[in-house]
């Protein structure tokens, strides 16, 4: 079941995080959040001009909103609901990019491999903590943003961890 957790502008404005901290703070609590594997949605209720023609990730503020987001949950594109876009809109809030009206975003290849590489570590860990296996729940999400992960890699990173 998806759930989606509204955005406006006030709370974009003030860096206020309690839409989500509502919703997903709760989880943690009674230790469930690993019931809500890609759920979440955003619904974005920002007024703009009608005729500005940026996207959603152009806007400082709401991209500043995202960032502070990702602070505090680094590991959210667990919950993200990848089927409807929402794990490539949470990455253009986060990462470098060119929008193109015919080609689409066009990431900065190596801001999106720090990106891609900076989660896959944190949700690695993340999810060992939750005692869920993750390799390919993260060769998934690499693989939705371009990149396909070696089970090396992954050795590696186990390795580490123990």
């Amino acid at each position: 079941m998806t759930l989606t957790i509204p955005l406006t502008a006030p709370c974009i404005d003030a860096l206020d995080l309690a839409p989500v901290r509502q919703v997903v703070d709760p989880w943690l609590a009674n230790g469930t959040i690993t019931e809500h594997e890609h759920t979440l949605q955003f619904a974005i209720d920002l007024p703009r001009a009608p005729d500005d023609p940026r996207e959603w990730s152009e806007i400082p503020e709401l991209r500043l909103w995202f960032i502070r987001l990702d602070s505090c949950y680094p590991w959210l594109p667990f919950l993200l609901d990848w089927r409807s876009g929402e794990l490539a809109r949470y990455a253009a809030m986060l990462v470098p990019h060119q929008f193109q009206r015919v080609e689409g975003i066009r990431y900065n290849p190596e801001a999106l491999e720090i990106f891609v590489m900076h989660k896959v570590c944190v949700l690695h860990d993340w999810l060992q903590q939750q005692g869920l296996p993750s390799r390919n729940r993260l060769k998934a999400m690499a693989q939705l943003l371009g990149y396909e992960l070696e089970d090396a890699f992954f050795e590696l990173l186990e390795r580490r961890s123990a």
